[in-house]
């Protein structure tokens, strides 16, 4: 079965999702990443997000769905890439699509991304678009991969 996967620009009640999504426990598992409280997100988003005019933020949507986001920013001289998807759409190739169609968009490499060791789904799809292993890091005590698109 085939979706349309597509990308827009974030609308007001994406934030709704994005926020349920980061609150997903398997997700934040994976991602070592801790879910923040509603304030704090909100904040997050409208500030350091779409209040940053150096990050490329879209909406992922799936037949006509919000069904994740996408973001690259600068930090320290470096861009990166992250991205988040509801669980309902991992495994199917929704990120994949969604990725390829973002980086036609993200035009500035290289790009960084740095994923968790523990999730493999997502060092897979960085790595089926061309991303190559270039060390580790450490956040919080856990260990990611460091992956660069050139």
């Amino acid at each position: 079965m085939s979706v349309d996967v597509r990308l827009r620009a974030v609308e007001q009640a994406d934030l709704e999702v994005f926020f349920e999504q980061e609150h997903d426990e398997e997700a934040n598992a994976l991602a070592n990443f801790p879910a923040r409280p509603r304030e704090r997100f909100m904040n997050h988003w409208q500030t350091n997000i779409l209040g940053d005019p150096d990050c490329l933020v879209r909406t992922v949507t799936v037949d006509g769905v919000t069904a994740g986001n996408i973001v690259s920013w600068t930090d320290e001289g470096r861009r990166f890439v992250g991205y988040w998807l509801g669980r309902e759409h991992w495994g199917k190739g929704v990120g994949t699509r969604a990725l390829a169609l973002y980086l036609r968009e993200e035009k500035v490499r290289p790009l960084h991304a740095d994923p968790h060791k523990g999730n493999t789904g997502s060092v897979r799809l960085l790595e089926k678009l061309g991303f190559r292993h270039a060390g580790t890091v450490v956040h919080d005590g856990e260990e990611h991969f460091m992956l660069i698109l050139d």
